[in-house]
């Protein structure tokens, strides 16, 4: 693997982090004796709940409450863990990218996301904006294919979002919170018993504040506002052989977006701010029950609704600042409805084929979802609306059995059928089907200290589709399925008398017919540019790298905590839609190193400090032009006051209040320059700090 860190930058990380930890480490070094073994993590995306030492492949498990800061978004969380990047280009960042893989926006239909998004059981994939963070208990990143467990959504990986179970007593718990930029928020939770056998939970959360930009024309510092609301609710029971669950929530989002400056900074001119919202209503339905001593049955239901509102001043400015009189707007409405059904039966522990020495798995799963889309553009000459639909049905099983007492071995298949329908208001038509194939086959071996050693081979996919753009070339309009191999080696283990939990991955990605979001600038009679994003296949492409992650409870006050990816993403054979031959260079969205370390430590049983650097690499914002984001490291710090059934937190993110960048473009857009091309780009949240209070009962 070529050389893909700059050791300057890694020597920098290396004696801050000596600087901030040193003296404390010194304090607690001599005191080894007294610390505490880590706390078991149970992962639950995999066919049977199992700890997240025992999954064999490579996952990260993340606690939005672990560092006493304000966690309110997925994407102010997912940065901890390794090889995994996200992209904005709205309010908040819908689109994923693991190890290099993953989308970046969405304009137009279709969308076959790379990285799926799961919430309590309900498929969000796509529908990022409404992953709200309050009152959840883990959030769980599963890298590379998950072709067995869910299909064609999680090519590049899954994350699934997990909140809390009820509770068996009556407790709850109410949160306030205020920050600069005007920020305050406010929630609750109450759980307790229904009944003997019948539990539930309920939160509900609102958060607003005025965004990071100042408006110069309008005079306002709030058109990049957040204001977001989130209600759920459990309810959960026993069954004679086996447990329940339904679960619902409703997230809304009435986010302002006006991101994008003329300067390249926070001083915005738009006259006509954009919005970026979005209502989600869910509903899921899971059950587990013993069907005879050796056949245990599961179902698990699921309904989401979302109605999504996207747009922006496309000029970025006010009427008369384009000598011509340019001005335009474009606004995106979708609404999206997505029913999923899976029925599964397994074998009972012990009870599996040939005498129970071999464990099974087989299920069935069905996905039915439509959209409903309109565009308002100025330029388009009328309402653009269109009508997509996907019906998804797969078949999926998986067998395993132990070699030996040390040996392990599984084998995982799952046949997806995709079909889909689109048709728009220009008279444009598609119904493309493909017929997928994925899976997995795992060799584990136990070591005799408990440890697991693990290598495996897994498939994963993603279905074809179209472009709708009328201004592309036939040629341009249709693309073909991706497929992705990955081969995967690892350890996962607890050393030091069960203080330090330790994983690491070393993996190499093959993906074949890379379907790659590139795009073209055309120029408008007028002079003006219109900027037309498309999807076309690659060639192919090599995502090969690490991931470490480890935690250690080095003294009963001090735990550290470190994670590092290491990526290597390249394109083999392909021309962009501009002409430029990319061969060789990295992929879109795949820094060549990202880096989460902190370090809590308890001064009292009341009082902790937790202090946190994140960072990563340079990388493309893009495949279609060579603009980058630079490399850059984030400081963050919370110092946590509890006693009793209270608790005080003061917290500040990016405290250095270091520039970076969250999406990047590059086309002709500004007349003070002769509409040349340049790079734009949309930054990153500033300084932020504040003060969080909770209480319990």
């Amino acid at each position: 693997m070529p050389q893909i860190i700059d050791h300057s930058i890694l020597r920098k990380i290396i004696i801050t982090w000596a600087a901030i930890f040193g003296c404390l480490a010194a304090q607690v070094y001599a005191d080894q004796s007294e610390s505490p073994a880590l706390e078991e993590v149970v992962v639950t995306a995999e066919f049977r709940p199992m700890s997240a030492a025992e999954v064999p492949g490579s996952v990260s498990m993340l606690d939005p409450n672990a560092n006493g800061d304000l966690i309110n978004h997925l994407d102010e969380l997912l940065s901890r863990a390794a090889n995994v990047n996200l992209t904005s280009g709205a309010s908040r960042a819908r689109f994923f990218q693991i190890r290099g893989i993953g989308e970046r926006s969405q304009f137009v239909e279709p969308l076959n996301p790379s990285v799926g998004l799961i919430v309590d059981g309900v498929d969000l994939s796509g529908l990022g904006g409404s992953a709200t963070l309050f009152d959840v208990q883990q959030v769980e990143v599963l890298r590379g294919p998950q072709g067995t467990l869910y299909g064609a959504n999680a090519m590049a990986g899954l994350i699934n979002v997990v909140t809390p179970d009820a509770t068996e007593t009556l407790s709850g718990s109410l949160q306030v919170d205020a920050g600069n930029y005007s920020a305050r928020g406010a929630g609750g939770v109450l759980a307790g018993p229904i009944g003997e056998d019948i539990g539930f939970r309920i939160s509900a959360r609102t958060y607003q504040d005025d965004g990071f930009i100042d408006n110069i024309h309008l005079n306002r510092d709030d058109t990049n506002s957040r204001d977001e609301r989130s209600l759920r609710a459990k309810v959960q029971g026993k069954l004679s052989e086996g447990t329940w669950q339904i679960a619902a929530g409703s997230v809304d989002v009435d986010n302002g977006y006006d991101a994008f400056s003329l300067d390249n900074n926070r001083n915005t001119r738009s006259d006509e701010p954009g919005r970026d919202a979005q209502e989600s209503s869910y509903l899921a339905f899971n059950a587990s029950t013993a069907l005879s001593a050796a056949v245990v049955g599961e179902l698990a239901v699921g309904w989401v609704d979302s109605d999504i509102a996207y747009g922006y001043d496309e000029d970025w400015t006010f009427s008369g600042f384009h000598p011509f009189g340019y001005s335009s707007t474009d606004l995106y409405l979708r609404d999206v409805e997505t029913r999923t059904a899976d029925v599964r039966l397994l074998s009972a522990p012990g009870q599996g084929l040939a005498a129970g020495a071999v464990d099974w798995v087989v299920g069935v799963y069905a996905l039915d979802k439509e959209v409903d889309f309109s565009r308002d553009y100025t330029f388009a000459g009328g309402l653009f609306t269109s009508d997509y639909a996907i019906d998804r049905l797969a078949l999926y099983g998986e067998l395993a059995t132990k070699l030996s007492d040390s040996w392990r071995i599984s084998l995982g298949l799952r046949a997806e059928q995709h079909e889909s329908s689109y048709s728009d208001s220009e008279a444009v038509r598609f119904a493309p089907d493909d017929n997928l194939i994925g899976g997995r086959l795992l060799l584990e071996r136990s070591l005799a200290s408990g440890n697991m050693l693990y290598i495996s081979l897994t498939r994963g996919y993603k279905a074809g589709g179209f472009n709708t753009s009328s201004s592309l070339d036939a040629d341009l309009r249709e693309f073909d399925p991706e497929s992705l191999w990955n081969m995967e080696a690892g350890f996962k283990g607890r050393l030091m008398d069960d203080r330090l939990a330790l994983s690491a991955t070393i993996f190499r990605m093959q993906r074949q017919d890379v379907q790659i979001a590139t795009s073209i600038t055309r120029l408008r009679n007028d002079g003006s540019a219109e900027f037309i994003g498309y999807t076309g296949n690659g060639a192919e492409g090599v995502n090969q790298g690490l991931e470490f992650e480890a935690v250690l409870q080095a003294a009963d006050r001090l735990q550290l905590t470190a994670s590092v990816g290491l990526l290597d993403a390249e394109f083999e054979d392909y021309v962009n839609g501009s002409g430029e031959d990319l061969d060789g260079r990295d992929q879109a969205q795949a820094p060549g190193y990202q880096f989460y370390l902190a370090a809590d430590y308890r001064f009292s049983q009341t009082l902790e400090l937790n202090i946190s650097i994140e960072g990563k690499d340079d990388y493309y914002f893009s495949d279609g032009h060579a603009e980058q984001s630079p490399s850059y490291a984030l400081f963050n710090s919370a110092l946590r006051y509890s006693r009793d059934n209270w608790e005080l937190s003061l917290w500040g993110r990016n405290l250095g209040d270091k520039d970076y960048f969250v999406r990047g473009f590059s086309f002709p857009n500004d007349p003070r320059d002769g509409y040349t091309a340049t790079r734009w780009t949309q930054l990153g949240a500033p300084r932020q700090f504040g003060m969080t209070a909770k209480t319990s009962f």
